[in-house]
C-alpha cells in the first residue's frame, strides 16, 4: 500500500520513467511468449526454440538494466533525514523500491500478454484480431503456467536486482567496524588506541587531569583525548566523496572486449552457416556477449579519459570546468555509454551482414532490436539526470558566485562533445572488427 501511494503521488516525470520500464517489460514478456508459440508449434525443433529463448535473454537484461536506473534515481524512495522515525529506514525503503519496480515490470507483463491472446485470436473485438494465429499456434491451448512463468521472469529479476542495488550498505571504515566490535574492560564500548596499565581506573580523575606543567598534556597512563569518541558526532564517512582517481576496470574491459572479438572470429572459422536471427551459432551470442561486458567495463575508465584531456594543454575555465564534471561522472556515466556503445556495435555488425532481400530479420527481431536499443539509450538519459541532480548544489554555488548561465551550458556541450569525438570512433572500430570475419 506505501509502494502504491508513493507511485501515485510521484511527479509526471517520474510517472514516465515507470511507464516506460512497463512498456518494456511488456516488449520483453511478448517476446518471450512468441518464443513459447515457437515451441508449442514447432515441437520437433527443440534446439530452436532453446536459441530463441536464449536470444531473449539481451532484452531481457537490458530491461532489467533500465528498471534498476529507474529506481536509483526515483525520488520517492530516496533516503532522507526524519524518515527513520516514521519507519521508514533503508531496508524499508529498499523494500519500497522493490515493489514499485515489480508494480511497474508486472503491469506490463499483463499487457504482453493481453497483446498475445490477441494476436492467436484468443480475445476479439478489437483490430487485428488473430492476425498471427498460425505463428502463434492458434489451433494449440495455451499452457498457462509456462506463460505466467515467463512473464514472471521481468518482474521477479527486476525486482530483486533492484533490492540487491538499494540494500542498506555500511559506510564506515575497516577500522571503524573492528572498533565497533571490539569492547574494552569493564564493558566499555570501542576500545582505545593506547593499552592501559594496571591500576589506571584505580586513581580517581586520571584520565581527566592534565600535566602540571602547563602544556596541557596527559600524564602517563592517560589516553590522548583524541582517541575518545563520542557517540553523538556524526560520522564523516557518511558524506559523499569525490574519487580522485581513475576507474580501474579499464584493463579489464580490453582484455574481455578481445576476447569477445576472438570469440567471434572462431565462431564464424567452425561454422559454415551465415548469421541469422536467431538461428546464428551460438557462439557469436557469447562473443557479443564478452564484447559488451568488455565495453562496459571500459566505459568509465575511458570517460574519465576524455575529462583528462580536456584539461591537457593549459585549459581554460570552460575546458577546466568540463573536465573536471566528467572525472567525477565518469562511473555514473561511462557504464551506460560503454553498453550503449556495444548495442550500436551489435545493430551496425547486423546491419552489415544482412544480405540483399534475405528474411533473417523478421518483426520479432526489429522489435528485440528496438527494445534494447530503446532501453540503452533510456538508462544513459536516466543516469545523465541522475548525474544533474547529484551537482546540483555544485551547480547552484557556481551561480551564486557569478558564473554566467551560457558557460553551464557550453561546459555541457562540450563535455557531450568529448564523449562524441571518443565513443563514436571506437564504437565503428569494434563493429568493423566484428564484422570483418562474420561476412566471408
Amino acid at each position: 500500500m506505501l509502494a502504491l501511494r508513493l507511485t501515485r503521488g510521484a511527479k509526471p516525470a517520474v510517472q514516465l520513467r515507470r511507464l516506460l520500464v512497463a512498456m518494456a517489460a511488456a516488449g520483453t514478456g511478448f517476446l518471450l511468449l512468441c518464443t513459447l508459440g515457437y515451441a508449442i508449434s514447432h515441437p520437433d525443433d527443440p534446439r530452436g526454440s532453446l536459441l530463441r529463448l536464449a536470444w531473449c535473454l539481451t532484452p531481457l537484461a537490458a530491461t532489467v538494466y533500465f528498471a534498476v536506473a529507474v529506481a536509483r534515481t526515483d525520488p520517492g524512495t530516496r533516503p532522507r533525514p526524519g524518515l527513520a522515525a516514521i519507519g521508514l529506514g533503508p531496508t524499508r525503503l529498499m523494500a519500497v523500491s522493490a515493489a514499485t519496480t515489480a508494480l511497474s515490470c508486472t503491469l506490463g507483463s499483463m499487457l504482453a500478454l493481453l497483446f498475445f491472446l490477441h494476436l492467436r485470436g484468443d480475445l476479439t473485438g478489437m483490430p487485428f484480431d488473430g492476425a498471427a494465429a498460425e505463428f502463434l499456434a492458434a489451433d494449440a491451448s495455451l499452457p498457462l503456467p509456462a506463460a505466467l512463468t515467463l512473464l514472471g521472469l521481468v518482474p521477479v529479476i527486476a525486482s530483486v536486482a533492484v533490492a540487491l542495488v538499494h540494500r542498506p550498505k555500511d559506510t564506515r571504515t575497516a577500522a571503524t567496524r573492528r572498533a565497533a566490535r571490539s569492547y574494552g574492560r569493564f564493558g566499555a564500548y570501542e576500545r582505545t588506541g593506547t593499552r592501559e596499565t594496571f591500576g589506571a581506573y584505580g586513581r580517581f580523575g586520571s584520565r581527566l587531569r592534565r600535566g602540571s606543567d602547563g602544556t596541557g598534556q596527559a600524564r602517563s597512563g592517560d589516553a590522548p583525548p583524541a582517541q575518545e569518541s563520542r557517540t553523538d558526532d556524526p560520522d564523516p564517512h557518511n558524506l559523499p566523496e569525490t574519487p580522485r582517481e581513475a576507474p580501474k576496470d579499464l584493463p579489464w574491459g580490453i582484455a574481455v572486449l578481445a576476447a569477445g572479438l576472438a570469440v567471434e572470429a572462431y565462431a564464424a572459422e567452425a561454422s559454415a552457416t551465415p548469421l541469422t536471427f536467431p538461428g546464428g551459432p551460438t557462439p557469436v551470442l557469447l562473443g557479443w556477449l564478452l564484447t559488451a561486458v568488455g565495453l562496459t567495463l571500459a566505459g568509465p575508465g575511458l570517460t574519465h579519459l576524455c575529462g583528462r584531456l580536456l584539461q591537457a594543454v593549459r585549459p581554460g575555465a570552460l575546458r577546466l570546468l568540463a573536465g573536471r564534471v566528467l572525472m567525477e561522472e565518469a562511473t555514473r556515466i561511462g557504464r551506460p555509454l560503454g553498453v550503449v556503445c556495444a548495442v550500436a556495435s551489435a545493430t551496425y555488425t547486423m546491419a552489415e551482414l544482412r544480405h540483399p532481400g534475405s528474411d533473417a530479420f523478421g518483426p520479432l527481431t526489429v522489435l528485440g532490436a528496438l527494445l534494447v536499443t530503446g532501453c540503452t539509450v533510456a538508462t544513459l538519459l536516466t543516469a545523465a539526470v541522475e548525474a544533474k541532480h547529484a551537482r546540483a548544489d555544485t551547480t547552484a554555488a557556481l551561480l551564486r558566485l557569478g558564473a554566467p548561465a551560457t558557460m553551464l551550458r557550453s561546459a555541457a556541450a562540450l563535455r557531450a562533445g568529448a564523449v562524441l569525438v571518443l565513443f563514436v570512433p571506437l564504437t565503428l572500430f569494434v563493429a568493423e572488427l566484428a564484422a570483418m570475419p562474420l561476412a566471408r
